[in-house]
């Protein structure tokens, strides 16, 4: 966490009481105003929040457990990928936005024009995109708009796959196995994974099926994947129910920022809860 020593300036208010009320604030789903005295102003607590969003720090603690989970051998490189569509209150959406563009936006540190919310059949949404190892652990988290498809999101999830390692040596960024559904089946995410050495466990689409077969001996191989492994998918749904039990990223209230940085610190507290020693 960052320190204030030095800096011009009040020094910072305890990141422990801070945090454990922005986990309380996410995790009841309550307003930021009625959060309880307990944890100080209410302002001064998002304010922390919003702060260390912006700077990148709740990635920066989660990069450094992943660090020390891969040291101590916790990470399960069988990665799966997929996405959760999240309601986007009315509270989240009364900004002006600009909509139309892209949807694979790598929203990290800034905030989108868009701000990451799309209208779909469920009205207006947010996408979670996920990758999550073989334990059902959180490792990459994108926002993108709730009408934006699933496939051109997979290439930006797997790049900003990176761990540190303790020692010498450059960053981990290569899983065993890749796993995802039939959204993802598409040639050009097989030629990505295969030109980096990642077995590919991707269902073919009943239509590329035919397609292929009416093209007789033109349309190429059929598509071959390990089914058995394929039944360990499972495990981004899952991930999936337990970051929806923090009722504010159950539903998206505020700005893309804050809301995914949310999702981090979620990840950030399952990575700890791993590495401590409390059962």
């Amino acid at each position: 966490m960052p320190d204030s020593s030095g800096k011009p300036g009040r020094p910072f208010n305890d990141h422990r009481l801070m945090t454990e009320g922005i986990i309380y604030r996410y995790r009841a789903g309550i307003p930021w105003r009625d959060l309880p005295s307990h944890f100080g102003s209410w302002k001064t607590v998002w304010k922390h929040h919003r702060r260390n969003s912006a700077s990148g720090t709740w990635d920066r603690v989660l990069a450094a457990l992943l660090t020390r989970a891969d040291a101590q051998g916790l990470i399960n490189w069988e990665v799966s990928v997929d996405s959760t569509v999240n309601r986007a209150h009315q509270h989240g959406t009364n900004l002006p936005r600009h909509t139309g563009g892209p949807s694979n936006y790598r929203n990290l540190l800034d905030e989108p024009d868009d701000h990451a919310v799309g209208r779909s059949r469920g009205g207006l949404t947010t996408k979670i995109h996920a990758l999550v190892d073989g334990n059902m652990r959180p490792l990459v988290l994108l926002l993108g708009p709730g009408q934006g498809g699933d496939s051109p999101m997979f290439e930006n999830l797997m790049d900003a796959l990176k761990v540190e390692r303790e020692g010498p040596g450059r960053p981990r960024s290569r899983p065993d196995r890749a796993m995802a559904d039939k959204a993802y089946s598409s040639k050009a995410i097989r030629s990505y994974l295969r030109g980096r050495g990642i077995e590919c466990v991707i269902p073919e689409k009943d239509d590329q099926k035919a397609n292929r077969k009416r093209r007789g001996s033109s349309g190429g191989r059929p598509v071959t994947y390990d089914k058995d492994a394929y039944k360990r998918r499972n495990v981004v749904e899952r991930s999936f129910n337990t970051l929806k039990q923090w009722r504010s990223l159950a539903t998206r209230y505020e700005l893309a920022l804050t809301y995914r940085s949310a999702a981090v610190l979620h990840a950030v507290v399952i990575w700890s809860t791993r590495l401590g020693d409390t059962p």
